[in-house]
């Protein structure tokens, strides 16, 4: 819990130095939102409008981030982040549709909440710490 946390704290620091270090760079930053966004679609199994619904965007303003002719919000970009932190760590596990399956089936480690909810409202460090047991083999 507390290790994810932190994590994800870092992880925002991070992309604050990003902006900081590469401001005026902004075909970088639009390549990473692209690479995240395949790496959400190849390893998650994630369609477009599946990002659109968790980023409260429409199918096409996705696909002009993937295009590199818009940009996320930073929020939005920490939210896609979290995601694609959380579908790296299950693809350690589980094919891209088992992945999509985890994210968005009813999960009893979080009370019958979907994982994809959690990650959405913020609270992707309790979706991180059921990763952290299946990691140590406390619960498959």
């Amino acid at each position: 819990g507390q290790a994810a946390a932190f994590y994800f704290h870092d992880m925002e620091l991070v992309s604050r130095k990003c902006y900081m270090r590469y401001g005026d760079a902004e075909a970088d930053e639009m390549n990473a939102i692209a690479r995240t966004i395949d790496t959400l679609q190849d390893e998650g199994g994630l369609r477009g409008t599946d990002i659109a619904n968790f980023a409260d965007v429409s199918s096409a303003t996705v696909h002009r981030w993937k295009a590199g002719s818009h940009m996320p919000h930073p929020g939005t970009q920490l939210l896609l982040a979290r995601l694609q932190y959380v579908v790296n760590r299950l693809d350690d596990y589980y094919t891209p549709k088992e992945v999509r399956l985890w994210l968005y089936a009813p999960h009893p480690q979080l009370e019958g909440r979907r994982a994809i909810d959690l990650i959405v409202e913020d609270r992707a460090a309790e979706v991180v710490a059921i990763l952290d047991r299946l990691d140590a083999d406390a619960y498959l």
